[in-house]
């Protein structure tokens, strides 16, 4: 995962050659001393930056990212780590391992990682010292990062300025990030949907178990949707917002408002629901989802930026609702009622899931987060936290699915339901659940915007996590 600096940004200090010798000799200090502490190869990661600031945010997250490649290659590739740790210094961010494996191994294992991100990688020096103290050589040599040529000779002959060198810098590393953190993005919706259908048991709602109060579809139907779905989230968090979001627009007056990105997303929307249908034979599985995480996705690439990779949870909501809120004011009064959704608002004012996103998403934001959270960390695994939070969102939402399918004594009877089991001290167990999910399935009653709101409850969940090494340091 692509992580990101955390905190307040840093303070850029320019760096003198003194300074930087200096360093150079402490590193070397500390190689030699963990040399003779573990009598192992040392992995000595530093960042190659041109110019007299060595650290900055960027630069800093890059280095993050690399520390995590580093200890992801050496667990796979199952060697030992016997020490490691880091140090922030303006003179640059330093990285040491001490690994028991062959010094050759090792050397090879951080040429793939410098030589496999071509945006990134090149930037990482990640040098390794064998137990005689001399520095392994990398065999390969590097291109230059301004022109392609042998850089060695680039270097040697002082062939491009520092300010070619850091604006190229620059470009590849927001390339970079920008690559990776829209894949996460698709990655991470994927998953959401993916897991809201694998959650069981989940009154009225298809799980594993069964389809519950549904005729048309299946845990299958989900899956093929959830794939034909994949690539959108990407361009709803690249193509329409952060590429036209006012601090990278050439132009401020050329930036789009919140209200413009939503209309950019839409016609992506339609596009994904055609997907989605032509994957499930016609049937409407995701059509929520890909309104509600759509506008979310969209919201995290107007907000994101390559120093500090994914926005938190309040700025993405709070933008969703800058998106939203002025074009669905006036499109709900305007409805022709042609949809179930636009049926309810005329006859008892409940926006659904339209109001919600509108509104920031208040039963993400104050009911089933904080719920899911608290439930996880009480020690309840994934599935079981995810079908009790259902709970809390059924007994907290005006669910038009329900309210279509049982008008408004089918809803209330349902909130009471999921109020009941959940009055107890203790999490209602899977078993009292599943009778729940019985009761819905008699009455046919399925709570699916609940479900889309338990999709993105588990996406933002994800998402913060997605901002921490995946691995421990």
């Amino acid at each position: 995962m692509a992580a990101a600096t955390e905190g307040t940004p840093m303070t850029e200090q320019e760096i003198t050659l003194t300074e930087i010798l200096t360093a150079r000799e402490e590193r070397v200090a500390i190689q030699n001393a963990l040399l003779a502490e573990y009598k192992a190869p040392v992995i000595s990661f530093t960042m190659n930056i041109a110019g007299p600031v060595k650290v900055t945010d960027l630069t800093h997250r890059a280095f993050l990212w690399g520390m995590d490649q580093l200890r992801l290659g050496l667990l796979q590739n199952k060697m030992k780590v016997l020490k490691e740790f880091s140090r922030n210094l303006p003179t640059g961010d330093e990285g040491y391992f001490s690994v028991d494996a062959p010094a050759e191994q090792v050397k090879s294992l951080c040429v793939r990682i410098e030589e496999d991100d071509q945006y990134l990688g090149r930037f990482f020096d990640m040098d390794v010292i064998g137990l005689n103290g001399c520095k392994l050589e990398r065999g390969v040599e590097r291109a230059c990062i301004v022109c392609g040529k042998p850089g060695r000779d680039c270097a040697s002959r002082r062939l491009h300025t520092v300010s070619e060198l850091q604006s190229a810098t620059s470009s590849n590393l927001r390339s970079g990030f920008l690559f990776l953190d829209r894949a996460q993005i698709s990655a991470l919706a994927t998953r959401a949907l993916l897991e809201e259908v694998a959650v069981t048991p989940k009154p009225g709602l298809v799980d594993r178990a069964n389809s519950g109060a549904h005729r048309d579809m299946d845990f299958f139907s989900f899956q093929a949707s959830a794939a034909a779905l994949s690539a959108y989230w990407g361009r709803c968090f690249y193509e329409n917002a952060w590429r036209n979001a006012l601090r990278n627009a050439p132009d401020p007056g050329d930036a789009q408002t919140p209200a413009e990105t939503f209309a950019a997303l839409r016609p992506l929307g339609m596009a994904a629901e055609r997907r989605m249908l032509l994957a499930t034979g016609g049937v409407n599985t995701h059509k929520g989802a890909i309104f509600t995480l759509g506008v979310l996705c969209g919201a995290i690439g107007r907000l994101w930026t390559a120093e500090t990779g994914f926005p938190d949870v309040d700025s993405i909501l709070n933008e969703a609702a800058a998106m939203t809120r002025e074009t669905l004011a006036q499109e709900l009064p305007a409805a022709r009622w042609n949809t179930a959704g636009e049926g309810l608002y005329q006859k008892y004012g409940v926006r659904g899931i339209r109001g919600q996103v509108a509104d920031g998403l208040p039963a993400v934001r104050s009911v089933s987060l904080p719920a899911f959270r608290a439930l996880l960390a009480r020690g309840l695994d994934r599935n079981h936290a995810a079908s009790v939070t259902l709970l809390h969102l059924i007994a907290a939402v005006e669910d038009t699915n329900l309210l279509h399918r049982g008008g408004p004594e089918g809803a209330a009877w349902a909130r009471a339901q999921a109020k009941s089991l959940l009055a107890g001290s203790e999490p209602p167990a899977p078993e009292a659940i599943a009778a729940l999910d019985e009761a819905f399935i008699e009455r046919n009653l399925s709570p699916g915007g609940c479900a889309d709101l338990l999709a993105v409850t588990l996406f933002l969940d994800s998402l913060e996590a997605a901002g921490k090494p995946s691995l421990p340091g």
